[in-house]
């Protein structure tokens, strides 16, 4: 995609940042009746690749991107640091997507611009002003610097949001860190994605294998502070060269190599006057998966409807802005819960302590409960569930009783 607007002096919305939350914002307001102006600093959409290509049902149903899955996921094979494996789902319900990035969003971007949005590429703000009446953003441009009013700015630009750091509207709760390869050659199975546990490779967090169509994305994510001054390339070498699943890697070849931020945990404001945050700027990527996508556009469809209305009625002033927080509360309370749970089960425990919640996950009527209950999107159901029916939980996860019933 090689789009290049030329740009209007005033636009209802400019948004920062063409990934595919940006996009979905942008079609979202265009249907909304509003004109719009998409920035991205990069010369071309879905570049540069950070994340693990997956995208949720309840995603995908929202936009017609079928045409960019590589793989159909419809299971896991969950891996304890000894090895205990946990099969779990089943061909007859796909669970979630591997995707091509690239063309995932610019698909979605493309909803906009086919809509009546204008977009520039190649182009990074540098100033951004909020007068009484509108918002001024100084854009370079190609090295020319041109300044564009508008009602509403919403930056979509990512963990390291330029708008978000401008307006100095705070930091995301968690900032972890992922890094994956891709690989050809991996000794996986079909339409079932891998994970692996263990403080060797992730430590407090986990490690993956993703099918991706004719490869296979191996990584890992973690936080800065329990990597003990290790880098996150390490652990994924540890994982494919040193550790007890080595067998799997040994005939990988490396083709290409990402990594990138994941922020997560919404900031108390993600919007003020005339600016709203949405997606990774905001702190909204699922502190269980790290995923982002599916988050940002329930942000977009809460808020989209809402703002258009203030556009409309010229009322995005600081009160009113703060007060639209709110919609975001349910969730807030929901990736809040999930963080206290994954926290309870996963971050906050040994090797060992995994190891004794892993044989009470393998036993068939407790699969039984996750394949039933288990969900990507929201891990909340299962945790009551297996508080209530599973009697070791009560000893094994005290905590992760607190954290799902007051969180």
């Amino acid at each position: 995609m090689n789009v290049q607007a030329q740009i209007e002096e005033f636009y209802d919305v400019v948004i920062i940042g063409a990934g595919p939350v940006g996009g979905y914002l942008g079609w979202k307001f265009k249907e909304l009746g509003h004109t719009v102006l998409i920035v991205e600093e990069h010369s071309e959409i879905g570049r540069p690749f950070q994340c693990a290509g997956l995208v949720n049902p309840g995603a995908m149903e929202r936009v017609p991107m079928k045409n960019t899955i590589l793989t159909p996921i419809w299971g896991a094979r969950i891996n304890s640091p000894n090895g205990t494996t946990v099969d779990i789902g089943s061909p007859e319900r796909i669970r979630t997507w591997s995707v091509c990035r690239k063309k995932f969003d610019e698909g979605v971007v493309r909803l906009a611009i086919e809509s009546g949005a204008d977009i520039i590429l190649n182009s990074k703000p540098t100033k951004l002003d909020i007068e009484k009446d509108y918002a001024e953003i100084s854009i370079n441009v190609g090295g020319d610097i041109c300044k564009v009013r508008c009602d509403l700015v919403c930056g979509c630009d990512g963990a390291h949001s330029w708008v978000r750091r401008t307006m100095k509207m705070g930091r995301p709760k968690e900032m972890m860190i992922g890094y994956q390869v891709e690989v050809t050659g991996y000794n996986g199975s079909s339409g079932q994605l891998d994970m692996f546990t263990g403080n060797d490779i992730a430590p407090g967090f986990f490690a993956w294998a993703i099918p991706s169509g004719e490869t296979t994305r191996i990584g890992m994510w973690s936080r800065a502070d329990l990597l003990t001054g290790k880098s996150c390339e390490m652990m994924v070498d540890n994982l494919m060269n040193s550790s007890i699943w080595k067998q799997r890697f040994e005939n990988c070849n490396i083709v290409g190599r990402f990594g990138g931020p994941v922020p997560s945990g919404l900031l108390k404001y993600p919007l003020r006057e005339r600016v709203a945050l949405f997606g990774d700027a905001s702190g909204a990527c699922k502190p269980t998966t790290g995923g982002g996508i599916g988050t940002g556009f329930d942000q977009a469809d809460l808020l989209a409807p809402i703002l258009s209305e203030c556009i409309n009625n010229d009322d995005l002033g600081e009160a009113k802005m703060k007060s639209l927080v709110k919609i975001l509360g349910p969730m807030r309370k929901k990736l809040n819960r999930a963080r206290a749970l994954r926290d309870a089960f996963l971050t906050e425990v040994t090797d060992e302590e995994l190891e004794s919640v892993f044989k009470v996950w393998s036993r068939p009527e407790v699969t039984q409960i996750i394949n039933e209950s288990g969900e990507i999107d929201n891990p909340i159901p299962l945790g009551l569930r297996l508080l209530k029916e599973v009697p070791e939980f009560r000893s094994l996860a005290t905590k992760a009783a607190s954290a799902v019933i007051w969180s």
